[in-house]
């Protein structure tokens, strides 16, 4: 099934894409990474609407809506794996995780969500998350497959 993660910013080269890629190319098929990008000086309101919009029109027709934000649900990496699995059941063209800018995620898009996923109370650069993300996905598979890789 098609993965994507669709987020706020350019990493450009450097160590924190480095380990994003390296996690993404051992899923398969890889997972998949839409940038956007507002470059107008906005207010924070008027920017996370934008944002929101730019970040639904990355996301495939069709696709699970998966936004990640501290308001939504914190799961362990086998409560993560067991949701993926259902996901996956539910034959989705697409699962697309959601992750906002420097302000976060407007509500509108959170709104919109099938399911609101957190990655702990902590406040993470937005940069990093999409590394913790990535990284937790292939847990969540390979716990699915077996794989000796989730264990502590």
């Amino acid at each position: 099934m098609r993965m994507l993660i669709a987020a706020v910013g350019r990493a450009g080269r450097g160590p924190v894409q480095a380990q994003f890629d390296d996690y993404a190319k051992r899923l398969k098929p890889p997972l998949e990474l839409s940038e956007v990008e507002e470059r107008r000086p906005l207010p924070a309101a008027a920017l996370k609407a934008r944002e929101a919009e730019l970040l639904l029109g990355a996301v495939p027709p069709g696709a699970l809506l998966v936004a990640l934000d501290g308001r939504g649900k914190a799961l362990s990496s086998d409560e993560l794996a067991r949701q993926l699995a259902a996901w996956r059941e539910r034959a989705p063209k697409a699962i697309c995780f959601v992750i906002g800018g420097a302000d976060g995620l407007d509500d509108s898009l959170l709104g919109r969500a099938d399911f609101v996923l957190s990655l702990g109370p902590m406040t993470w650069p937005h940069m990093l998350v999409r590394v913790m993300l990535a990284e937790q996905l292939y847990r969540a598979s390979a716990i699915l497959a077996g794989h000796p890789y989730h264990r502590r």
